[in-house]
């Protein structure tokens, strides 16, 4: 899970990364022109966007979020307007809050919104059958036992299957556990795949695990 924290504010940022730190991976962006390639480019869980930025506005990323995809969206300024919010809202924010904030306040909203969004979201786990992924610790357990499935496959796995029965192409895969940006190959893609189901197949669980060919993958219940 990846939560994107836009606020150009760096001490804040950085503070924000930390008090979500135990629920998902964060990203912290300072600027709105870096904010706008993040977002047509990569792929989040959650992004926590302030308005008054340097080059480019939050309304103006909102916007472009919203072109995208369904993220869920939850604005953070200063701006403690009425026009400002209903103006958020309108075009497509989750939630919104103004600074200052309580830290166990923006918390619960952002757990919250990964809940309505996620229905695997619960308490730090992620759950599919008798696997299950704590998020604290990104470890994984199938009947109790752990799996040794760590790293970028780990991401990989957890990724699919809290998008399961949908399907994900290769170069989405790619972007989202190396980065649009990264050096790496896209063969690097199937090699991780390929590990990932050699470690699933001792629990039987690599039949979830679909390969559908020159698409991209899928994690699936249905033969």
């Amino acid at each position: 899970m990846k939560i994107l924290v836009v606020e150009d504010n760096k001490n804040l940022n950085r503070d924000i990364c930390d008090m979500l730190s135990k629920i998902a991976e964060t990203e912290g962006i300072f600027d709105g022109a870096a904010a706008m390639d993040a977002v047509e480019y990569n792929i989040y869980d959650l992004i926590i966007l302030d308005v008054m930025l340097p080059n480019v506005d939050g309304f103006t990323i909102l916007e472009k979020i919203r072109e995208v995809g369904a993220c869920p969206v939850l604005m953070l300024t200063a701006k403690d307007g009425i026009s400002s919010k209903v103006k958020g809202l309108k075009m497509g924010a989750d939630d919104y809050m103004t600074k200052p904030f309580y830290r166990d306040e923006l918390i619960a909203r952002v757990e919250a919104l990964l809940r309505r969004y996620n229905n695997n979201f619960d308490n730090n786990q992620v759950v599919f059958k008798d696997m299950v992924f704590d998020l604290n610790q990104k470890k994984v357990t199938i009947n109790g036992e752990i799996v040794n499935i760590i790293g970028k496959t780990y991401d990989i796995l957890e990724y699919l299957v809290r998008n399961k029965e949908i399907i994900i192409p290769k170069e989405q895969l790619f972007n989202r556990i190396w980065g649009f940006d990264s050096d790496t190959i896209w063969s690097v893609v199937e090699v991780y795949v390929s590990n990932l189901r050699k470690s699933l197949k001792p629990y039987n669980y690599h039949t979830y695990l679909k390969t559908l060919r020159n698409v991209g993958y899928m994690w699936s219940e249905k033969n």
